[in-house]
Order: C-alpha cells, then sequence, then structure tokens
C-alpha cells in the first residue's frame, strides 16, 4: 500500500510586548509560496495545506510588520521528525527550501528581540509529499499524429536523480535524457530511426529512496496510427 508522506512546518515567532505608547505590537504574518504541478504559483497560509511531489521548493516568508524601532534576528530552524540533530538553521527574512526526502520535517521560525519581554505566537504549514513511482510504456509511434510521438515516462513523481538511456541491438546509443518529463522522439542524428525492438535503460532514485534499475525492451512503430485504430 502507497502512502504519501507528510512535511510539517511549524513557525513560531518569539514577540516582544508592545512598548507604552505604541499603538501596533510588532508581528509575523508567516506564509509559503511554490509551482504547483502546471507550474503555477501559489501562495498559502498556514491553515491551506501544500500537497506536491520532490523536488518540491517552498518559499518560507516571516512577513514582518510593525517592526520600526526593533532589529529583529529570524532563525529557520530545519528538523527531520525522529533525528535529535537539526538539519540546518538559515538566519534570514524569507528562505527557500527544497523537499527531496519523503519523511516529516520540521521548520521553526524564531523572530528574537533582544533584551525585551516576549509572547510566543505559532503557526503551522502542512507540506504532503507524494512517494515515488515511474512507469514506462513498451512502444511508441513517432509517426507526426501527436499522439505517443515521444518515448517517454507514462507515469511519475517524486523522482529526485533520473538519467535514462536508448540504444540499439547492437548497443550503440541513440539517445540520452536526464528530465524525466522529456523523452526520446524516435531519431538518430536527425534522421528517423528505423521500426523495430530498442532498448531501454533507466538509473533513477525517488525522494522516499527506491532505487529504480529499468531495463526493459521498446517497440517503435511509426506505422502506427491510434486515431485508425481507435475508430475500428
Amino acid at each position: 500500500m502507497r502512502i504519501n508522506r507528510i512535511f510539517i512546518v511549524t513557525c513560531v515567532a518569539l514577540l516582544p510586548l508592545s512598548t507604552p505608547g505604541q499603538e501596533a505590537s510588532p508581528s509575523v504574518n508567516p506564509t509559503a509560496t511554490y509551482l504547483d504541478e502546471e507550474g503555477t504559483e501559489m501562495e498559502t497560509e498556514a491553515t491551506e495545506k501544500i500537497a506536491g511531489q520532490a523536488p518540491l521548493s517552498v518559499t518560507f516568508h516571516a512577513n514582518p510588520s510593525d517592526m520600526a524601532g526593533y532589529s529583529p534576528t529570524y532563525e529557520w530552524h530545519f528538523r527531520m521528525e525522529g533525528e535529535s540533530k537539526e538539519l540546518m538553521v538559515r538566519y534570514e527574512v524569507d528562505t527557500e527550501y527544497t523537499f527531496t526526502t519523503a519523511g516529516t520535517t520540521r521548520v521553526t521560525l524564531y523572530v528574537n528581540f533582544p533584551n525585551n519581554e516576549v509572547l510566543l505566537d505559532s503557526t503551522t504549514f502542512e507540506v504532503t509529499i507524494s512517494e515515488s513511482k515511474l512507469i514506462f510504456p513498451n512502444a511508441f509511434s513517432p509517426n507526426g499524429d501527436d499522439i505517443n510521438d515521444v518515448f517517454k515516462a507514462k507515469d511519475y513523481q517524486s523522482i529526485v536523480e533520473f538519467h535514462a538511456y536508448i540504444f540499439n541491438r547492437w548497443g550503440q546509443k541513440l539517445y540520452d535524457w536526464t528530465n524525466p518529463s522529456e523523452g526520446w522522439d524516435g531519431t538518430y542524428n536527425g534522421k528517423d530511426a528505423k521500426d523495430g525492438v530498442y532498448f531501454l535503460l533507466v538509473k533513477a532514485k525517488g525522494a522516499d529512496g527506491t532505487t529504480y534499475n529499468i531495463k526493459k525492451d521498446v517497440n517503435l512503430l511509426r506505422g502506427y496510427n491510434e486515431e485508425v485504430r481507435s475508430e475500428e
């Protein structure tokens, strides 16, 4: 059974009490921004959950306000669940982190005001990262009908390392690529490769630690027309 892993991001701000005569107390309003799987920029507050696949880059924003007259320092503490040591500490107002490992990470924001009394204000983000998968078809038909014209992964998620190769039956490398969203168009040195059986080798790694070593035959069927078949 496939189980999605959850990253929980907790932001805790230590804020000073308001001083006499001050109309507003210093505060932070943490938000997170990231690109979804369609490449659209998303912005979320703590009450909204973030879901995606690795690698997922998220920028966390403290969004401080009413800080005039203060000199706060910002600390983002990253810790994996189950680990006694922190992964890292970032000293900046906004920080970006790329989630590449399945599991739960807690990221805590401390806003420190030296020589001032403090109040505790906490905010929690929840980031869900899917476990990995990588599936390739057995054939493709690069005939210009815009249907299955490129040989590539038909389903993948949370792949953090990837390298694929295409060989002919004599072991000659015809093509290789390192982005799972891309693939082979059925050509070699600018010319169409002949119909027949080719060989695929893929070495990849998922965010959950899964290692993929895929070896399989690939059928190039340039004369195959899926539109005609679907009408039969």
